[in-house]
């Protein structure tokens, strides 16, 4: 059991990425609290899984453009559990539209759950390490999008960016108090954020045809490499972000 002792924090654990990462790190011996945000059935499900592994389990219903809810949250855990040790922002939100045509609420949106939400997540996590001279684990789920332009989906490109550049500059300042900064970014996974995707062939064929393994991800891809950087193993690990893409965003080019 990788993470016996353990506790974490997940975001946006109702249901795909999220979902498959708590479970993941409750069968490796770890307590998990999530938030979620409406999907009440898919969080009752998620503490479910997380309970038939014999771990404790604390789903949060909390918006993360919330600043107080956000800040309250992670304290609940924290009561709950008595510590926290690992923080996976997994949460995360798209709008498609020309950039012409974006208003300032879906930017808002997109931003503020995306970046902002993260970032003071992440400052409660800390501050609780700090507050009792302890060392963590921070894990960003960010997106190849950070990197790769996605025509239409501007502000979601603009606050990846965002968690690429924050986790490198975390990593540097928190490193001193041994705690740790790394990003997974996920390419096409078969997650419910992509269900436009997956619901047109043709799209979806154009799409595999670009990456090298023929295939969608799944969400225990990356619940596999959330592991490994939540680990002991990964304990030297710092400032990194792994694309986990199935070889797309190396061989991705327009027709």
């Amino acid at each position: 059991m990788r993470l016996e002792g353990k506790t974490a924090f997940v975001t946006g654990g109702s249901h795909g990425i999220g979902r498959e990462i708590a479970e993941k790190f409750a069968r490796e011996g770890a307590d998990v609290a999530f938030n979620y945000g409406h999907d009440e059935a898919g969080a009752d499900a998620t503490k479910a899984a997380i309970a038939a592994t014999g771990r404790r389990a604390l789903g949060v219903r909390a918006d993360l453009r919330d600043l107080a809810a956000l800040r309250e949250m992670v304290a609940s855990a924290v009561r709950t559990f008595g510590r926290l040790d690992i923080l996976v922002n997994n949460a995360g939100v798209e709008h498609k539209a020309d950039f012409w045509d974006v208003t300032e609420d879906d930017y808002d949106r997109v931003l503020d759950v995306n970046l902002k939400g993260l970032f003071f997540t992440t400052q409660a996590f800390v501050r609780h390490l700090r507050d009792t001279s302890r060392p963590g684990k921070v894990i960003n789920i960010s997106s190849i999008h950070e990197d790769l332009p996605f025509p239409g989906f501007a502000s979601y490109c603009a606050s990846k960016g965002g968690v690429r550049m924050l986790t490198r500059n975390l990593a540097v300042e928190l490193g001193p108090l041994g705690i740790t900064v790394n990003a997974i970014a996920p390419g096409a996974i078969e997650t419910p954020i992509n269900t436009v995707l997956l619901n047109n062939p043709n799209l979806l064929k154009t799409l595999i045809d670009h990456i090298p393994l023929g295939r969608l991800g799944k969400p225990k891809d990356v619940a596999g490499l959330a592991l490994y950087l939540a680990s002991a193993d990964a304990d030297y690990v710092n400032g990194s972000t792994y694309y986990i893409d199935g070889g797309l965003t190396v061989s991705y080019h327009e027709q």
